[in-house]
C-alpha cells in the first residue's frame, strides 16, 4: 500500500487572502446557432460585470483586471486551437497576460484555482475567470469520442469511447460493495432535475418521478438516460480579487479556500494507496473497509476528491463537513458520480453514502442540501464552464442573491422560457459557508473549494 509522505500533506498556505465578488453565466443549452463562442463568453462576462450589485461600473472593474484564466475542455469542439487567445481578444483585455487550463471535467475548477493562486502571491489583485464549452459544433457521436480522449487511450478509452462506460462499473460496483439501489440513485435524478426546474438557465429541467427515471431508456447498464448529464453549450465567468479590491468592489464579497488533487488516468491499473482521513473520521475507522478491498480507491472513490479535500478542510479550519456546510455543489455528471462524491469528501463514511439521499440531508430544508442550481443532471455540463459556474452558485447562494438570479423574470425571457407559475425559492436561510467539488471523469484532476461569507 501507498503511503503519503509528510511533505505530500503539507496544507497549502496563500501569502494573501482570496475573494470572490462576482459571477454570470450564459444559459444552458444542446444549441447555440444564433452566437458565435466569443459571443456567449461575452454574454456572462458582461453579466458578471452588471448584475451582481459592485460598486463600481463595469467600466471601472474591467479597467482595474490585470490577468485572465480561461478553461476549455478541448478546442476540437471549436476547431480553433488556442481559443482563450481569441476570446480574450473579444473581451478587449489585451495586452493583460492570460493562459488557459485543460484538466478535463475540472477544467472550470482548476481554472478558479489558477486564478486563486495569481492574487494569493501578489501577481494581481483583480482576475478573471471564464470558462466555457461549445459541444454543439460536433454531432453526439463525435463529441462522445472526443470526450472519451480524456481517458487513457491504452485502457479506459477502449471501455466504449463514452463516459457513461467507465461509470457504468462504478454504479455496479457500489450496488455491490455498498448496499446501493437502483432506487436511490434514480433519487438523484428526480431530485436534482427537478431543482432545475427553479433555474431559467437549466439545459434539462424535469419533474420526474423514481419510476420514470428507472423507465428510461439505458445508456451503460445500469445507468439510464435519466441519470446521465447532456451535451452542453455555454459559459461562465468569476471575479476574484485580494481583500482591499474585494471591499471596494462589493459589500458582500466571499472567501475562498481551494485545493486540488490529482491521479493516473489508469483507472483499471492504479495502485492501492493509504485513505487520508478527514479531521472528524478516526485511525482505524476503514480498517475493516480496506480488509475487505486493499486495492482503495478501486472505482468506487476518487483518491484525488479525498485528497483535494483533505487540504482544502484544513486550508478553511472545517473540522466537520456535514455540521459546518450549509449547502454544496457536486459534480453529478451522472447519479453514481454524485453519490461517489458523498464518501470522497466526507459528508458521509466510505460505504455509507446512500444515507446522504436517503436521511434527507442532501435535499432543501436538509443539513447539507446538494445542488439546488439543478446541478449537471438538470442544468449543464458545459465542461470548461462547469466548475466556474458551480462556483457562482454557491456564492449567489451565500450572498442571498438566489432569487435575483433565478427568480427575476428577466432571466427567464433572456433564456427564451417563462417563469414557471409553481417557482419556489431554494435560497437556504442564512447559509455561512458552502463547498463545491469540480472532478475529471476518471479522477485524474479535482478541485474542492470552499467560500465563506466575508462580511
Amino acid at each position: 500500500m501507498i503511503k503519503f509522505g509528510e511533505g505530500n500533506l503539507r496544507v497549502p498556505k496563500w501569502s494573501k487572502r482570496v475573494f470572490m465578488v462576482a459571477g454570470g453565466c450564459t444559459p444552458f443549452r444542446k444549441y447555440f446557432p444564433e452566437y458565435k463562442l466569443e459571443e456567449l463568453v461575452m454574454m456572462a462576462f458582461k453579466m458578471m460585470l452588471e448584475d451582481n450589485g459592485l460598486k463600481r461600473s463595469p467600466r471601472e472593474i474591467k479597467d482595474s483586471i490585470q490577468f485572465a484564466v480561461y478553461g476549455e475542455f478541448a478546442d476540437h469542439f471549436q476547431d480553433q486551437l488556442l481559443c482563450e487567445s481569441k476570446v480574450h481578444d473579444y473581451l478587449g483585455l489585451d495586452p493583460l497576460y492570460n493562459v488557459g487550463v485543460k484538466t478535463g471535467g475540472a477544467t472550470g475548477g482548476s481554472a478558479v484555482l489558477m486564478g486563486a493562486q495569481a492574487i494569493a502571491s501578489g501577481y494581481a489583485n483583480c482576475c478573471l475567470v471564464a470558462g466555457w464549452e461549445r459541444m454543439d459544433e460536433v454531432d453526439t457521436r463525435t463529441g462522445n469520442f472526443y470526450i472519451s480522449t480524456a481517458a487513457c487511450k491504452d485502457f479506459e478509452t477502449r471501455m466504449g469511447r463514452i463516459y457513461s462506460s467507465y461509470y457504468a462499473p462504478m454504479a455496479n460496483r457500489f450496488a455491490w460493495a455498498y448496499n446501493l439501489s437502483e432506487v436511490t440513485r434514480a433519487k438523484v435524478a428526480v431530485k436534482n432535475r427537478g431543482y432545475a426546474v427553479m433555474n431559467p438557465n437549466a439545459q434539462q429541467p424535469g419533474v420526474h418521478t423514481v419510476e420514470e427515471v428507472l423507465a428510461s431508456r439505458m445508456s451503460a447498464y445500469p445507468l439510464r438516460f435519466l441519470e446521465c448529464c447532456a451535451m452542453t453549450a455555454g459559459a461562465a465567468a468569476v471575479l476574484l480579487c485580494d481583500e482591499e479590491m474585494a471591499y471596494q468592489l462589493s459589500d458582500h464579497p466571499v472567501e475562498v479556500f481551494i485545493c486540488g488533487g490529482s491521479h493516473t488516468l489508469r483507472v483499471a491499473d492504479r495502485r492501492p494507496m493509504e485513505i487520508p482521513l478527514l479531521p472528524h473520521e478516526k485511525p482505524g475507522q476503514y480498517d475493516a473497509l480496506l480488509k475487505e478491498n486493499p486495492r482503495w480507491p478501486g472505482f468506487e472513490s476518487f483518491l484525488a476528491a479525498r485528497f483535494a479535500a483533505w487540504l482544502c478542510y484544513r486550508m478553511a479550519g472545517i473540522k466537520d463537513p456535514l455540521e459546518e456546510l450549509d449547502l454544496v455543489e457536486l459534480h453529478d455528471a451522472f447519479t453514481i458520480s454524485d453519490i461517489q462524491t458523498y464518501g470522497d469528501i466526507g459528508l458521509r463514511p466510505y460505504g455509507q453514502e446512500p444515507d446522504y439521499i436517503e436521511s434527507g440531508d442532501a435535499y432543501f430544508g436538509g443539513k447539507c442540501p446538494a445542488n439546488l442550481s439543478g446541478g449537471l443532471l438538470g442544468a449543464m455540463h458545459a465542461v470548461g464552464a462547469t466548475g466556474i459556474w458551480q462556483a457562482a452558485e454557491v456564492m449567489w447562494q451565500l450572498q442571498g442573491k438566489y432569487d435575483h438570479f433565478h427568480g427575476d423574470p428577466k432571466w427567464w425571457k433572456r433564456a427564451g422560457k417563462k417563469k414557471p407559475a409553481a417557482w419556489t425559492s431554494l435560497q437556504v436561510p442564512n447559509p455561512r459557508q458552502g463547498l463545491w467539488v469540480s472532478h475529471a471523469g476518471v479522477g485524474s484532476h479535482v478541485t474542492v473549494g470552499i467560500l465563506r461569507k466575508a462580511w
